[in-house]
């Protein structure tokens, strides 16, 4: 339906214009080309990974350095800058770049150089600074720290654990010597600096006492200062802080050459696409078969480009071109192709699965529940008047958003006019606002009606219609599988399998309809005539001999056969838990305007007046934004979820490949079409 259809083409080339007709294959990005399957004593693969990791290389290196230039500038994106896009780059501008692709990537070489360089004072900076933080507990100690003592007197300069007074060093010192019967009087204690972890001590004693000492402040558990200088700590410290500001002053200089390249910025980053346009040709040119003097080139079109294409390959580079239909047993790429009302919902369907060959794209159908089920989820005019806004907006603004991100407010933009929709005939405009504004400031009584009616005053009727929403949207997989089974003509499998739960399914529900109590719990004035009931329940019956005898029937065992017909019957649990599924339109769209009145109560506490109306319209922001971002969540999720597990689950399979052409792939710049690229 909307899937494209897709031809094999073989293009037969000669060797001199090979380059060309890559480019002209890439820059038109319609052909998805495959491995060519021939190899033998005339053709040959050729082997590019040296060139692509080269190009890879240098598309990242220019990456890089334009990041580095942006960082130290603070050229930093604003939070809409994912709606920009990328640039279009002029012709002009295209080859400007190009000719000056070596002075471009010698400047990206010198400012990777320089990064390296900030990076490496920057950790030396790091070392020396922890060697400043080292030595300010001895500020205060006015010699060298390698100070070992004089000709008669032994010095030991280092720390102590804890924070420790003179006094309580020199008990210890002197419970040490008495333990050892030691008499020691000679020496002298003072203390440089002291701390909640450590006390920096200065010790001096006589030679012929230095051993006892020695051992005794090793009991204390004394340590010696890493890497003593030959200067005083204070002289090494104002050394150290002056080889810091050096470094400092070299990063300043190199910041300051690294902010000079501003200009460069973008220049690089075209160089990192073009490296990177140059990378993916010459991975492309691995796939192709090579001979001394031709290639043959293999791969997948649209067929609504094929003509075009095999026009341009022929006429400009004398190629031989063959369009065909594909063989039925390859892997067939997807390629879907919308209207504009039902492409947005094409990314839903891609994170769940693409169409295999042998399905149909469902876009068209789930575009239309889709924003049914979300409006109905959300169901808030407000709500929905603010998204349709935001996303026209943007849409409005930035023209040149990428494809999927313009796909994804489209979407939205839609869901947004459904909820709009929804929220005026079931009467919700930021809940009660309406009301509660009008008679908390105003003292009038004034009240947006429902067009319908409202879901709070009638939950059970909401219920129902939720449920009718489910059975038709069933139905319409029913009806899909049907015309998947009619296109294989498989004629007799749409009754096994599709009328059949046609059967079962309405005839079940007109059954129920046409009794008193089941007829008073949905609302009926009064239960379908009995003769309704009869035929329907005939059906229903009916129906369920059909699942129950037919079910089976691929096996080959009678016993097979029914045991599988009666797990067949046994999937009308199944439908009844997928139609009770639906409640969740109920339950969603109550919880939206649940707690948006909650909210708007909330605001008329403080009552009416100027202090009032502040604290209202504060708590009337602050409170319909969350209740927007919860329940807009909770309506995605469960739209989707209704469209995969209820929806997908009546007819369709996936597990389509996505048609992926050789393009142009660029993260900065979108590249001209009338460009030949390197």
């Amino acid at each position: 339906m909307a899937v494209c259809k897709m031809k094999h083409i073989t293009v037969f080339g000669l060797r001199k214009y090979r380059k060309s007709i890559m480019e002209h294959l890439q820059r038109c990005g319609v052909v998805e080309i495959r491995n060519t399957e021939l190899e033998d004593s005339v053709f040959h693969k050729q082997d590019t990974s040296q060139q692509s990791n080269i190009f890879h290389k240098n598309s990242a290196l220019a990456m890089k350095a334009a990041e580095i230039i942006d960082n130290n500038c603070d050229n930093k994106k604003s939070l809409l800058s994912s709606f920009e896009g990328r640039k279009v780059i002029s012709s002009e501008d295209y080859y400007k770049f190009i000719d000056e692709e070596e002075e471009i990537m010698r400047i990206g070489y010198r400012v990777l150089s320089l990064n390296k360089s900030i990076s490496e004072e920057k950790s030396e900076i790091s070392r020396l600074q922890l060697q400043v933080d080292s030595l300010e507990p001895w500020r205060n100690l006015d010699i060298s720290m390698r100070f070992t003592g004089t000709k008669t007197t032994s010095a030991f300069i280092g720390i102590l654990p804890e924070n420790q007074q003179k006094e309580d060093i020199s008990n210890n010192l002197s419970e040490f010597f008495k333990e050892k019967n030691v008499e020691i009087k000679g020496y002298d204690i003072e203390i440089i600096s002291s701390s909640k972890e450590q006390t920096c001590v200065f010790i001096i004693c006589l030679n012929k006492d230095k051993e006892y000492m020695e051992a005794a402040l090793r009991f204390l558990g004394f340590a010696k200062p890493m890497s003593p200088s030959k200067a005083t700590p204070k002289e090494r410290i104002t050394e150290l802080k002056k080889r810091i500001r050096v470094y400092e002053d070299n990063i300043e200089n190199y910041i300051k050459e690294i902010k000079g390249y501003i200009g460069i910025s973008n220049a690089l980053k075209f160089m990192s696409d073009y490296y990177t346009m140059r990378a993916e040709k010459y991975e492309a040119l691995e796939l192709l078969s090579n001979s001394k003097r031709t290639f043959i080139l293999t791969g997948y079109i649209s067929e609504k480009d094929a003509l075009n294409l095999e026009k341009d390959l022929v006429n400009d580079y004398y190629a031989a071109v063959e369009i065909e239909e594909p063989n039925i047993t390859e892997d067939i790429p997807v390629y879907l192709k919308n209207n504009s009302f039902s492409s947005p919902v094409e990314n839903v369907l891609e994170t769940y699965s693409l169409p295999n060959k042998n399905e149909i794209d469902p876009t068209n159908f789930m575009a239309i529940f889709y924003y049914i089920f979300f409006g109905l989820m959300f169901s808030d005019a407000g709500y929905g008047i603010i998204m349709f806004l935001v996303c026209g907006i943007l849409l409005l603004k930035y023209k040149n958003m990428e494809d999927s991100m313009k796909k994804n407010l489209k979407m939205f933009c839609f869901c947004g006019i459904s909820t709009t929709i929804w929220g005026f005939l079931l009467g919700s405009f930021f809940g009660d606002a309406v009301n509660v504004i009008a008679s908390t400031f105003f003292n009038k009584d004034i009240t947006l009606k429902p067009l319908w009616f409202s879901p709070l005053d009638d939950p059970m009727k909401m219920l129902m219609f939720s449920f009718l929403l489910g059975i038709i949207h069933l139905f319409t997989g029913l009806a899909l599988n049907a015309y998947q089974l009619i296109k294989h003509k498989k004629y007799i499998d749409v009754f096994y399998d599709v009328i059949s739960w046609y059967m079962i399914v309405l005839g079940g529900v007109l059954t129920l309809l046409s009794t008193s109590m089941f007829a008073d719990m949905v609302g009926f004035s009064k239960p379908l005539p009995s003769i309704v009931g009869k035929i329907s329940g005939a059906c229903a019956v009916i129906g369920i001999i059909v699942v129950l005898f037919t079910s089976g029937r691929t096996s080959k065992s009678p016993v097979k056969r029914l045991l599988k017909g009666a797990y067949g019957v046994y999937g009308i649990t199944s439908w009844l838990s997928d139609i009770l599924s639906y409640s969740r339109l109920l339950a969603l769209g109550l919880s939206t305007g649940v707690i948006a009145q909650v909210f708007n109560k909330i605001g008329t506490m403080f009552g009416g007046g100027i202090i009032g109306f502040i604290l209202f319209a504060i708590i009337f922001i602050i409170g319909h934004s969350i209740n927007i971002g919860i329940n807009a969540l909770g309506a995605y999720v469960h739209t989707n979820r209704l469209q995969f597990v209820e929806f997908f689950n009546k007819f369709y399979e996936g597990g389509g490949v996505k048609f992926n052409p050789f393009k142009i792939n660029t993260k900065y710049y979108k590249i001209k079409e009338d460009i030949k690229n390197g």
